[in-house]
C-alpha cells in the first residue's frame, strides 16, 4: 500500500533529529507511523547517537490521528501502539520538540517521549471527546501520571487546547521557548548528554498515582459535572473510568487494558460516527459552490456597527476579539454609553472568571469606540446593521449607509429572517450587500448565517464567509428566504409545541421530552427565558393576531406572567433561581384557553411529542434543500448544532433522520398529514429519496 506522509532523519553530532513531514498539519498517517518506528530503530542502532529529538515540519508537531484512516489501518502498516511501544522502550532519551499543534495522537506521541520542549505559541491537547472518542494510545493513562487525576480529567473531558505556557505550569511540557524549538531541544539534549543521558518514562512515574489514590471525590465530582454539562454523552463516562483506572489499577498495563476496552466501546457507539459527521460538516460549510477559490476579498482592517444594543454590542466584541478596530453607532448618546458599559461589563466578568487577562481586556476595549455621528462610520471596510427587526427601519438605515460608506465596503445586515434583497435594493450597490446573521449572545454563539442576496457579488460573499472565520465563527451560506435556514425550521418546531398544549399536553411534559432528547431546554422554558411579553407587545402594536398558537402566551401576559424576568410565565421561578417549576396557576390559564376555544383534550405519549417537534425540522430542512436555500444537508446540521442547541451527538436533524430511516420519517409525516392537515405534507425531496432508496447523506458533495 502507498504510505501517506514521511519522517526525515538526520544526525547532528550526538543527536538524531526526526522531522515529521505530512503537510499541512502532520496527522499520524501510515507513513508517519512507519517513519517514526523505523527511524527510532535507526537511531537506537547508531552508537554515535546519544539522544533522539522528534519535531514536525510545517505548522504542526502532529495535529492528531488521520481521521480518514480511523478504524481502517492495513495489516502491513505499523500501528500507533507499536510505534509508541518502540519509543517508550528506547534506552536513549527522546525529546519531543513541539513546534506547533500537538493534539490527540500528537500529544500521545509526545507523552511517550522522555521530555518535551515546546514553542511558546504551540497548543497541546487531547480533543478526542469532541469526536465521541477518548485518547486511545495511552493518553488517559500517561497524563494523570504526569499532572494528576484532576488536571487530566479537566483536560481530557473538555478537549480544549492548552497553550505551551499553561502546559508548562501544569507539567505537561518541561521547557518553553520563544525561539527556534529545534535549537532549544538540541540545547536540552546537550544538557542530558552532560548528565549521562537519563531516561524518564511517564509510565513509571508514581508520585501522582500515590497522591490521588483513594480520593474518590475527584471522580464523583467529574461524573456530577458530566451529568450537567455533557448530558447523554457516552465518551465522557468512559474517560472517567479510564482515568480512575490509571490511579487505582495495580499496574500501568492494567490501566491500559481498561483504556483499550473503553476506546473499543466508543468506536462502536453511534455517537462517534455522528460527531465525526459534525467535524467534517463544519469544514464542508466553508466551501461555497460557484465561488472560485481565487475570488478577490475585501481586506477587513476596520469595522462599524449600527446599533449599541445587545446584538450590536456582542458583534462589536467579535471584531475587537479578532483585533479589528470597530466603531459602534447609536443616535441616542445615553443608549450608546450604556451599550459600551455593557461591553465593558461582559469583558470584566470574563476577567473575573480567569478566562481573560486584564491587559487583554484593556487592549480589546481600546479597539472599541462609540459615536453618535452617522457619517463617521463611512471609513470602515465593513458595516453591520444590528437594529431591531423592522424592514422599513433597516431600509432607511441602508439608504443612509449607501451615502456614507466608502466604495468597496461590505454592507451587512444582521436580520434574523427579513428580505435581504429588499434591503439591498434601496442602495446603489446591491452587489456589496449581504446578510450576516449573528446569533445571540453574539460574542458567545459560534454560528454565523451568511445570507446570499440575489445581487451579492462573489467577492462580497467570499469576504463575509472569510470574515466569519476570522471572527471565530462557524459560517454557513444560506439563501434569502423568510427565516433563512435556522429560524425557518424553528418555526415548525415551536408551532407544534404550541399546538400540543392546546390539544392536552402540558408545558412540563413537552419540555421534559425535548430536554431528555438532549436540547438545552424545552420550547416553553426557552420562551420564558426570552420573555413572553416581547411577542405579546409586538402583536398589540400591530393590532393583534388571530393565530390560535398565540392565545395561551397572550393570556399569560394579560395576567402579568412574562417569564423569568418577573418570576412567572409558563413556569414559576424562585428569586435568584432560573429553574422552571411547574405552576398550577399557569396550567389553569392553559386549561381555560382550551375550554374557551372548545378544543378537545387528550393525552400525549413522549414518542409523539418528540416526533411532533423534531420531524418538522427534518421536513422543512428537506424543503430548504429542494429550493437551494442550503447547499447540503450537513450545512443544515451545522446551523442547528451551533445555533439552536441541537444535541451534537445526534449529528443534527438531517443526520438523525438518516439514522431513523427516511422511509419511517415519510410514513409518520403522511400519518400526521392525514390527522393534522397539510402543514405536515412531506417534502418532495423526502419522497424522491425514499423512492430511490437513498438518504440525505447521498446528497453530500
Amino acid at each position: 500500500m502507498t504510505l501517506k506522509g514521511s519522517v526525515d532523519y538526520e544526525v547532528r553530532g550526538s543527536v538524531a533529529l526526526l522531522s515529521i513531514d505530512n503537510p499541512p498539519v502532520n496527522p499520524l498517517s501510515s507513513g508517519v507511523r512507519q517513519g517514526l518506528f523505523e527511524n527510532v530503530r535507526l537511531a537506537l542502532d547508531n552508537t554515535e547517537v546519544k539522544v533522539i529529538v522528534i519535531t514536525g515540519r510545517h505548522r504542526a508537531f502532529i495535529a492528531g490521528a488521520d481521521i480518514g484512516e480511523l478504524g481502517s489501518v492495513g495489516e502491513s502498516t505499523v500501528g500507533l501502539d507499536e510505534t509508541l511501544k518502540n519509543m517508550e522502550e528506547s534506552s536513549k532519551p527522546i525529546i519531543a520538540a513541539i513546534n506547533g499543534t500537538a493534539f490527540g495522537g500528537g500529544l500521545e506521541v509526545a507523552l511517550c517521549c522522555d521530555y518535551r520542549v515546546a514553542n511558546a505559541k504551540a497548543p497541546v491537547g487531547l480533543p478526542e471527546v469532541k469526536l465521541g472518542l477518548l485518547p486511545g494510545a495511552g493518553g488517559t493513562q500517561r497524563l494523570p501520571r504526569l499532572i494528576g487525576a484532576q488536571a487530566a480529567l479537566d483536560a481530557i473531558l473538555s478537549g480544549d487546547p492548552i497553550l505551551a505556557p499553561a502546559a508548562l505550569q501544569l507539567g505537561i511540557v518541561d521547557e518553553v521557548t520563544d525561539g527556534d524549538v529545534v535549537d532549544a531541544a538540541m540545547n536540552f539534549a546537550e544538557r542530558l548528554i552532560a548528565e549521562g543521558c537519563p531516561v524518564r518514562k511517564i509510565r513509571d512515574l508514581t508520585d501522582m498515582v500515590v497522591k490521588d489514590r483513594g480520593n474518590t471525590s475527584i471522580f464523583q465530582n467529574a461524573r456530577t459535572a458530566n451529568e450537567k454539562s455533557r448530558r447523554n454523552q457516552f465518551a465522557p463516562e468512559m474517560i472517567v473510568q479510564c482515568i480512575e483506572a490509571s490511579i487505582n489499577s495495580d499496574s500501568f498495563d492494567e490501566g491500559m487494558a481498561v483504556e483499550q476496552k473503553c476506546f473499543a466501546q466508543c468506536m462502536k457507539n453511534s455517537q462517534r460516527e455522528a460527531l465525526i459527521h459534525v467535524f467534517f460538516g463544519e469544514r464542508k460549510a466553508a466551501k461555497v459552490a460557484g465561488i472560485p477559490k481565487d475570488t478577490p476579498l475585501v481586506a477587513i482592517k476596520s469595522a462599524s456597527v449600527v446599533g449599541s444594543g445587545t446584538m450590536g454590542g456582542g458583534i462589536a466584541m467579535n471584531f475587537a476579539n479578532a483585533g479589528i478596530p470597530v466603531t459602534v453607532y447609536d443616535y441616542n448618546s445615553e443608549n450608546l454609553a450604556n451599550g459600551i458599559k455593557v461591553i465593558e461589563g461582559n469583558y470584566a466578568r470574563t476577567v473575573k472568571k480567569g478566562r481573560l487577562s486584564q491587559s487583554l481586556m484593556d487592549e480589546r476595549m481600546a479597539l472599541i469606540s462609540g459615536t453618535d455621528d452617522f457619517d463617521s462610520l463611512g471609513s470602515a471596510d465593513v458595516v453591520v446593521e444590528a437594529v431591531y427587526e423592522n424592514l422599513d427601519l433597516k431600509k432607511e438605515i441602508f439608504l443612509k449607509l449607501d451615502m456614507v460608506m466608502k466604495p468597496g465596503a461590505i454592507l451587512a445586515t444582521n436580520t434574523s429572517g427579513l428580505d435581504v434583497d429588499a434591503i439591498a435594493d434601496v442602495t446603489a450597490r446591491p452587489e456589496s450587500v449581504v446578510g450576516m446573521h449573528f446569533f445571540s449572545p453574539a460574542n458567545v454563539m459560534r454560528l454565523l448565517e451568511v445570507v446570499r442576496g440575489a445581487k451579492s457579488s462573489n467577492s462580497t460573499l467570499a469576504t463575509a464567509m472569510g470574515l466569519g472565520k476570522q471572527l471565530g465563527k462557524v459560517a454557513v451560506m444560506a439563501g434569502n428566504c423568510p427565516g433563512f435556514i435556522g429560524n425557518r425550521m424553528l418555526a415548525g418546531y415551536t408551532r407544534q409545541a404550541a399546538l400540543m398544549i392546546l390539544e392536552g399536553a402540558l408545558p412540563a411534559q413537552v419540555d421534559k421530552v425535548l430536554y431528555d432528547f438532549g436540547m438545552p431546554m424545552g420550547p416553553f422554558a426557552m420562551n420564558d427565558m426570552v420573555g413572553l411579553d416581547l411577542g405579546w407587545r409586538a402583536r398589540k402594536m400591530s393590532g393583534g393576531s388571530n393565530e390560535v398558537t398565540v392565545r395561551i402566551p397572550d393570556a399569560l401576559c394579560e395576567l402579568g406572567r412574562y417569564g423569568q424576568k418577573n418570576g412567572k410565565g409558563y413556569y414559576l421561578y424562585k428569586e435568584g433561581d432560573r429553574t422552571p417549576l411547574p405552576d398550577p396557576a399557569a396550567d389553569k390559564v392553559i386549561a381555560d384557553v382550551c375550554s374557551e376555544l372548545g378544543l378537545e383534550q387528550r393525552e400525549f405519549s413522549d414518542e409523539e411529542i418528540l416526533k411532533r417537534c423534531i420531524y418538522p425540522l427534518i421536513n422543512i430542512g428537506a424543503k430548504i434543500l429542494e429550493e437551494g436555500m442550503a447547499q447540503r444537508p450537513t450545512d443544515i446540521d451545522t446551523v442547528y448544532l451551533n445555533g439552536y442547541g441541537f444535541p451534537s451527538y445526534t449529528g443534527g436533524p438531517m443526520w438523525y433522520a438518516d439514522q431513523i430511516g427516511l422511509d419511517h420519517i415519510l410514513a409518520d409525516l403522511e400519518a400526521f398529514q392525514q390527522q393534522l392537515g397539510d402543514a405536515w405534507k412531506p417534502s418532495e425531496l423526502i419522497r424522491r429519496l425514499v423512492k430511490e432508496g437513498k438518504n440525505f447523506a447521498s446528497l453530500e458533495d
